[in-house]
This record gives C-alpha cells, sequence and structure tokens, in this order.
C-alpha cells in the first residue's frame, strides 16, 4: 500500500472523462486522510476544467469503498488526538457537500462493498451504478456512532425501502442503475466517448441503455412495499433479506421511543413468537444505546443496528424507524452535515460517552465482539445526554462549526438539496 495521495487515488485521463480508482484493496478502499484530500481536492479542479464533462469513481478490488480508516480513527483519540479525527471527519463532510452541489455529472461504479463512508463518496452524486456484485451496509451503531456522511439527509428521504444488494438498491433510489459487472468495461469506454454538448443526457442516455432491471430474491421486502402517501409513515426492516410481518412493523414501529419499539416487540413475540423478531429484539439491545438513540433523533428513520452479523453468517439487521419527522426531513442537506459534525465531534471527543472506541475495540482490533457500551442499558441514556450530542462542543480553543465550502453555479438538483 502506497502512503501518498496520488498512489491511493489512481486517476485516467481522457480527451473529456477523468476516471478515478480509490486503490486500496487490502482494506477494502478504505478512505484514509490523503484519500480525502486528494479526491477534493480533484473535484475541485475539474469543475473548473471546462475540458472535463465527466467524472467516474470506482474502487480497486472487491470493495468500491467500505468507509473511513478507522483503526487511524481510532489510533488518534488514544493519542489524545480527537481533534485530528474531527478534522478527518469535516474534511469527509465537505468532500460529500462538493459532491452533492457538483455541477458536472458523477458517475459512481458500486462494484463490492459500500459501508459506511463509502456511501457517502457515492450517494451524493448523479448517477451510482450497482451490479450483482454491490453489498451496502451502513453498520455504525454497531461500532458506536452513528449513521453519518449525510446519512440524516438521503435515509429520511427514501421512497419507502432500505436494502442491501444491487437489485435492492436501485428499487429503492440508492442506486440508480443497474449494470452486470461483465459490461462494466464496455460501459466505460462508452461513457468516455460523452461529447460536449450535452455530457450529462449522454451519460444518461448510455447508462439506460446499459441498465437491467433484476428481480429482487423472492424473500426480499422490495415484494411488498410500506407506503401510503405521506413519507413520514413509511418503514423497513430486513432480516438476511426477508420480508418481514407489515402488521406487527406498523404496531410496534410507531412507537415513539426505542425502549417503547422494544417492549411492543417482545408483546409480539410473546404472542405469536417468530425468529425476526427475536432477532431484531436482539438486535436493537446489543447494539451502543447511545448510538441508537442519537440515530434516532438525527434521521426520521436510521440504520439502527447490524451488531448482530458475527462475520460468519450473513444476518443483517437493518432497522427504519417509522416516526414522526425527525431533524433530517426538515433539513437541507448542508444543514444536516453541519448537525452531523457536531455530533461527530463530540463522539470523537468521547466528552459525553466513549462508546465509539470501545466499540472499534470490540469489533475491529480485539474482535471478541462483546463491547462494554456506557451506559449498557437503553433506560440509562437520558434525554438531556442525547440533546448534547446536538450542542456545539464548548470549552475547546479554535473548535466551529463546520464550514462548508462556497459553490457557484449550482445546478437545480443541488439547489433542491439545499
Amino acid at each position: 500500500m502506497g502512503s501518498e495521495p496520488h498512489s491511493q487515488v489512481l486517476v485516467e485521463e481522457t480527451s473529456s472523462v477523468r476516471i478515478l480508482t480509490l486503490n486500496r484493496p487490502k482494506h477494502l478502499n478504505a478512505l484514509s486522510l490523503n484519500m480525502i484530500t486528494r479526491l477534493l481536492q480533484l473535484f475541485l479542479a475539474y469543475e473548473e476544467d471546462p475540458s472535463v464533462k465527466l467524472v467516474i469513481l470506482k474502487g480497486q478490488g472487491r470493495a468500491f469503498c467500505a468507509g473511513g480508516d478507522v483503526p487511524a480513527i481510532v489510533r488518534d483519540i488514544r493519542l489524545g488526538k480527537w481533534r485530528r479525527s474531527a478534522d478527518f471527519m469535516s474534511l469527509g463532510y465537505n468532500l460529500h457537500y462538493v459532491m452533492a452541489t457538483y455541477c458536472k455529472a458523477q458517475v459512481s461504479i458500486l462494484n463490492g462493498i459500500v459501508m459506511g463512508g463509502g456511501v457517502g463518496v457515492c450517494v451524493h452524486g448523479r448517477f451510482r451504478i450497482a451490479t450483482e456484485n454491490t453489498v451496502f451496509a451502513m453498520p455504525e451503531t454497531s461500532l458506536g456512532i452513528f449513521p453519518d456522511v449525510g446519512a440524516s439527509y438521503f435515509l429520511s428521504r427514501l421512497p419507502g425501502f432500505f436494502w442491501l444488494d444491487g437489485a435492492e438498491m436501485l428499487a429503492c433510489g440508492l442506486a440508480t442503475h443497474f449494470v452486470p459487472s461483465t459490461r462494466l468495461t464496455a460501459l466505460e469506454a462508452d461513457l468516455c466517448r460523452v461529447g460536449s454538448s450535452d455530457p450529462v443526457t449522454y451519460a444518461s442516455t448510455i447508462l439506460d441503455a446499459y441498465t437491467q432491471h433484476p428481480h429482487p430474491k423472492q424473500k426480499s421486502a422490495c415484494h411488498r412495499q410500506i407506503f401510503n402517501g405521506n413519507l413520514c409513515h413509511q418503514f423497513l426492516i430486513s432480516i438476511n433479506f426477508s420480508l418481514c410481518r407489515l402488521d406487527v412493523i406498523d404496531k410496534c414501529f410507531s412507537r415513539r421511543t426505542v425502549e417503547e419499539i422494544i417492549s411492543a416487540l417482545e408483546r409480539e413475540a410473546t404472542h405469536k413468537p417468530d425468529d425476526w423478531i427475536s432477532a431484531t429484539i436482539g438486535a436493537l439491545k446489543k447494539a451502543s444505546p447511545a448510538s441508537v438513540k442519537i440515530s434516532l433523533r438525527s434521521v426520521r428513520f436510521e440504520d439502527a443496528s447490524q451488531a448482530c452479523n458475527d462475520g460468519k453468517d450473513k444476518l443483517t439487521v437493518i432497522v427504519l424507524f417509522k416516526f414522526q419527522i425527525r431533524e433530517g426531513r426538515l433539513q437541507g442537506l448542508g444543514q444536516c452535515l453541519i448537525r452531523e459534525n457536531r455530533m461527530v465531534s463530540h463522539v470523537m471527543k468521547g466528552d459525553i460517552r466513549k462508546d465509539f472506541v470501545e466499540g472499534c475495540r470490540a469489533i475491529l482490533i480485539d474482535k471478541d465482539r462483546n463491547p462494554k457500551w456506557d451506559p449498557r442499558r437503553l433506560e440509562d441514556m437520558k434525554d438531556n445526554m442525547v440533546d448534547k450530542y446536538f450542542k456545539r462542543v464548548e470549552e475547546e480553543d479554535g473548535w466551529e462549526d463546520l464550514k462548508l465550502p462556497p459553490r457557484k453555479h449550482l445546478p437545480a438538483s443541488a439547489i433542491a438539496k439545499l
């Protein structure tokens, strides 16, 4: 693995297209500080270069991007340099904002694992290409943090679904197209022929010609839609890609708090025992209480836990809460990123709780998969403690709210996000 930013982000140039390849395959292309800095530099430079019409972003190896460089972040925190970790996160948020407000087309090819911070460098772009190899996840609460990278913006606007594989990503709008991996080379070649008249339309036409509409698995959640015309009343749970009982979902996840949701699920389990109810209860109880509650507060529905994936089986629990409108639903992307930056600064500082370092220890370092959360019980994570994550970081010299880069000549699609 090269340590220089130029080796971690490979650049291929054609007359009007730039192909950027994330190049840390041994680390599943986890984003280092060098990579984020380089990507931000390149995207801003290409925006000002009239010869560049299209930017393609992809990953080397079996992952698009598995998130941020978590071990490096934790190492800085343990060395007492939490500000460096917070600054790393802030720089990433600036990159996401630039991508979301980009005046040129970004095509992200998601041929593999897409997790956490990797979602941030693709989901805000214009075109997102899933394949049969795509695996999508946001496992933050199992690490004692919360889904960020603008998740409180884009998750609160999903049209009713949230999945893990490529076909399901296409159905819910997380991906814009689905292209078999065997056709990606040809697709790239055709995209590189983009002209100067209308590159966005050209790219869209090419992608439409290549895209397929795969049928989700028979037990996939997308065989049923939970949608009643009001985005505030959508909810999905997917366990091992299985369809859950909508009546139980509607009954249990209408509750106001996480504790009330679990109690409602436990009552259901008493009346009609079911594996998915038991797995969901276990996942919610196993996740960091602090992370689950601040996630719930941050976004109308969020990924509440993927903590029960032991790396051997494929059990994945994704919870999207059905609740009244949350903060993310009411805010534009910029506001969501500024709020998430406050939250993540508290997480990095550990001034409220230190679950992030503990979760990374248990899941990534010691791998005992037995984190000692503080507090250990949901009922001990009080509302006033949750509130603190949304306030400015006080008594820190030089700390300030996220300063988003100025943007100009924004397209209508970008303005709509603000």
